[in-house]
């Protein structure tokens, strides 16, 4: 047991590494992965549900105990990144299976993994797991919608069929919770296995998205990457922005802040593959990669940064 903990210490702190690793070996030799496409909702259901377990139904009492903090972090979630994607695809005249799939990026609720860099970046962790939460839940009603309004000029959208898919990959999490009411002694023994199976799901759903991508990649990578970087770099910067415009204090703003650039891109590449191919599901698979690595560095840069009121509480715990 205490091995297995040991190697899914190791798999989640290179988690962005061997994501890359298995990438660059599907998109050059794609027979590799070509397998693991038809089972990506599959595989996402599997991190969702990892994802659920990790919850309790105690959770969502911060919801209802700091409702203005998560309505401000929830709106800021499905306005600032659906805007960016809408404008990025525009500015950039994507072609419309790949502006579909940057819509549904944006369009997304929270990245799962939102929560540990908040944590690393000493945000207000409890607001991100409620932001994550709130906007998973909405993202069966909201994320359709704003696909269909903000994609519909590129493409023809089923607004029934995305909610349908949604919901279907959102039931995992709450049997996650489900099980962790139940059998939470068995979850907490379990748990520190949870993130090895997760990126290994993760790095299948990647490597299955770009094997049979391989050859759009190849044609419209660096486009494709710039924007996806540029998507996730302005999120980190106007979620902290409008946090502190609204004069939230340096833990919140972080949190939005990293709430906001960190997208659910697994859900993204999920529907893209249901619903519009391969192609569009490229924006999600290399935002899976990207904001993996941005996430670790945006959580080291905010560690720095605190507000008056926390360096006062610093500079009094050295002079004692």
């Amino acid at each position: 047991m205490k091995t297995l903990e040991a190697i899914s210490n190791f798999i989640s702190k290179y988690m962005a590494a061997f994501v890359i690793i298995v990438a660059a070996i599907a998109l050059f030799m794609p027979w590799t992965f070509t397998w693991s496409a038809k089972y990506v909702t599959y595989l996402l259901g599997i991190v969702m549900f990892g994802m659920g377990m990790t919850l309790r139904f105690e959770d969502f009492k911060l919801v209802f105990k700091r409702p203005k903090d998560v309505f401000i972090g929830a709106l800021a979630q499905f306005t600032i990144m659906p805007a960016l994607a809408w404008v990025l695809a525009t500015l950039f005249q994507l072609p419309p299976e790949l502006a579909v799939g940057v819509i549904l990026v944006g369009t997304c609720p929270g990245g799962t993994s939102s929560n540990v860099m908040t944590y690393l970046a000493r945000g207000d962790v409890a607001l991100s797991v409620s932001m994550t939460m709130t906007t998973t839940i909405l993202a069966p009603i909201v994320t359709p919608i704003l696909s269909w309004w903000l994609a519909g000029a590129w493409i023809d959208i089923s607004l029934q069929a995305m909610m349908i898919s949604i919901i279907q990959v959102v039931v995992p999490i709450a049997l996650g919770i489900i099980i962790n009411k139940f059998f939470g002694d068995f979850v907490r023994k379990a748990i520190k296995l949870l993130p090895l199976i997760s990126v290994i799901a993760i790095v299948l759903i990647v490597g299955g998205v770009v094997s049979v991508s391989a050859q759009k990649i190849m044609e419209t990578g660096l486009l494709i990457m710039a924007v996806v970087i540029l998507h996730n770099m302005l999120g980190y910067a106007l979620g902290f922005a409008i946090a502190k415009a609204l004069k939230m204090d340096m833990a919140k703003s972080k949190a939005i802040s990293i709430e906001v650039g960190m997208q659910n891109s697994g859900l993204a590449t999920s529907l893209a593959m249901m619903h519009f191919g391969a192609v569009a599901a490229i924006p999600g698979a290399i935002f899976s990669v990207w904001h993996n690595i941005s996430g670790s560095l945006a959580a080291n840069y905010l560690a720095g940064k605190m507000d008056k009121e926390e360096k006062a509480v610093a500079n009094k715990l050295v002079e004692n």
